[in-house]
This record gives structure tokens, C-alpha cells and sequence, in this order.
């Protein structure tokens, strides 16, 4: 079976499974080795760009009404794929269905198209079985979920008995200039892992918010993870929240509880890979409970102290995932 796939998080998918797609999208780098795969799709936004000016950027295209991403129909043509699975939840995110259908009108080829629109960490776990039936990988599937719901449980039930009181009040900035709070599947992952989140509920898509009512809510710990940012990026867009009136009065800034994350491999990626975000998570938003040997990966590759972002730059490679 030709398989392509049009964002990260259904390539890391189709991965878990076991099977290696023909094509997948510009923004596909992981498992290692998938980036040399062809790649069906390119971006008008230039992602090397400041918070603000890629704002800018995506504005502009929806004002023209181009579209942030094109599709190389004669590359899809060649692939001919027997399924593409693309996505429903952000046309800024990936490339959406319906980029993708009107490519596929375009060419001989008849591929089913399975789109996935996760809002939580269910939602996740369902695409891996729906894409586990499309490409009779079932039973790999259901291992996969198993592994995954156990490495869920483990962390729960340190949290599970914690009194209100107990858990910090929790913000997750997806994007910092505007300002967005992190929505979908991040309530679920900061519940889990021991915080309180006030500032969105589970499956709330994520959205701009003024200012003052982040000043408002206060809260004790904030992370940091810009989607498609990794922290070399993020490092260089710091000034979008330090520079804000009231910030070092935020009792996460005063009480050192500010964190960067790789937002773009982890938080960001509705694909297994999840389940490692809330390991990471869990070590910082309740540090007496979990060690930083919770995470399958070593933690600072995931997330860094705030004020440790000031040693990286753009020019750091970024560190394997």
C-alpha cells in the first residue's frame, strides 16, 4: 500500500505502526531518515521568521486568499497513493483536506483520504486505531494504544490524590506574539501531570488572549512552546513575553518557574509522541512526585529552563528527537 502523509504527526503515526510512507509533507522529520522521503508539499510562510512577522505572513496569504501551502501534484501523481492522511483541525497548522482533495482531483490516481481532527489525547489514540483499520495494521495498533494508555496511567496515579491546593495554576503559550494559549489535548496533559489549567478547557481549540487576563489568572508555572518552534527559535522570540508590562510580576517569573519546550516535536504534534510531552510535564509541574528520569528521552531535549535560553541560538542544531 502507497501511503502519504501531509503533516508530522501522521507520519509519527504511520511510523508506530511500522510502515514507512512514499511521501510525506515539507515538516516531516520524524522518525530520523523520514526527511530524506519526497516531500508532496511546500509553505508560502517563511518559518525562520520572528513570531510576529510569520503572523504577519499567514494573515496576508488569507487576505489573498492563497493558502499557506501548495501541493506538487506531479510528485503526487508519481507516488500514486492508495491513501493519504491528512488533517481537518488547522489550515495553518498543515496542509488541510481540503488542500488535499482539490490535489487529488487533479490527478489519476484514486486515494482514499483520511483525515484526522484530534481535540485531546482520545481523539489521538482513536486516529491510531482508524489509521491502524486503513492500513490493516489493526493489531499493531492496539499494542501501540496499550503502550501508550499504560505509560498514561503510571503518571496519573501519582497525581490522581492530589488536593486542589496542591496543584499549581498552570499557562502553556503555543504562540507569543499574539499571545495563544496552547488548547486541544494540553488541558488533559497538565491535569494529568499534576497542574491545574484555568485558562482552557480540554478540546478548546487554542486562541489569542489578551494580556490582562493572563496577568489575571497569575500563574505558577509557565511553559513555553511556540507550534513549529524548536528551542533555538523560541529562544530568539523571548522578548514577545519578558518585554510585556507586569511579567516579572507573573509568580511564575518570580518564583523561577518558567520553562521553554520544543514545541514543535512535542507539544504541538498530535501523535504518539504526546505521551512523552506529559512525561516531560510531569518532572516540572510537580517536581517532588516525578524525577527527571520520568521522560523516555533525556529531559533537557524536551524542555529547558527559561532563563537557559538565552545560551542557544538559531545556529545550535537542534538535538535529535
Amino acid at each position: 500500500m502507497n501511503i502519504v502523509t501531509t503533516l508530522p504527526s501522521a507520519t509519527e503515526t504511520v511510523a508506530a505502526l511500522g510502515i514507512e510512507p512514499v511521501g510525506v509533507s515539507h515538516e516531516c522529520d520524524y522518525p530520523p531518515g523520514v526527511e530524506e522521503l519526497p516531500s508532496v508539499t511546500t509553505s508560502r510562510i517563511d518559518a525562520e521568521a520572528s513570531s510576529g512577522e510569520i503572523d504577519e505572513q499567514v494573515l496576508e496569504t488569507a487576505e489573498n486568499d492563497e493558502g499557506v501551502y501548495d501541493v506538487d501534484t506531479d510528485l503526487l501523481e508519481d507516488l500514486d497513493p492508495d491513501l493519504i492522511v491528512t488533517q481537518g483541525m488547522c489550515d495553518v497548522c498543515a496542509v488541510d483536506e481540503v488542500v488535499i482533495a482539490d490535489a487529488v482531483d487533479t490527478i489519476e490516481a484514486d486515494p482514499e483520504i483520511l483525515t484526522t481532527d484530534p481535540h485531546s489525547v482520545a481523539d489521538v489514540l482513536d486516529d491510531l486505531e482508524r489509521i491502524g483499520r486503513a492500513t490493516d495494521r489493526e493489531e499493531r495498533a492496539r499494542e501501540v494504544r496499550a503502550d501508550l494508555e499504560s505509560r498514561i496511567d503510571a503518571i496519573q496515579n501519582r497525581t490522581a490524590d492530589l488536593e486542589p491546593a496542591e496543584r499549581p495554576r498552570v499557562a502553556i503559550f503555543d504562540w507569543t506574539d499574539p499571545v495563544m494559549i496552547a488548547g486541544h489535548w494540553t488541558a488533559d496533559l497538565v491535569e494529568w501531570a499534576g497542574g491545574e489549567y484555568g485558562l482552557a478547557d480540554s478540546g478548546e481549540r487554542s486562541r489569542p488572549r489578551e494580556w490582562t487576563d493572563i496577568r489575571e489568572y497569575d500563574p505558577e508555572l509557565i511553559v513555553v512552546a511556540p507550534c513549529g518552534f524548536g528551542l533555538a527559535q523560541t529562544a530568539e522570540n523571548t522578548s514577545d513575553l519578558t518585554a510585556r508590562e507586569g511579567w516579572d510580576d507573573l509568580s511564575a517569573v518570580r518564583e523561577g518557574r518558567v520553562w521553554a519546550m520544543d514545541g514543535h516535536h512535542y507539544l504541538n504534534r498530535p501523535g504518539p509522541r504526546l505521551v512523552d510531552t506529559l512525561e516531560a510535564l510531569a518532572p516540572i509541574v510537580q517536581p517532588e512526585l516525578f524525577d527527571e528520569e520520568t521522560p523516555p528521552v533525556p529531559l533537557e531535549e524536551i524542555v529547558v529552563p527559561f532563563e537557559a535560553l538565552s545560551d542557544r541560538s538559531a545556529a545550535d542544531p537542534r538535538p535529535e528527537p
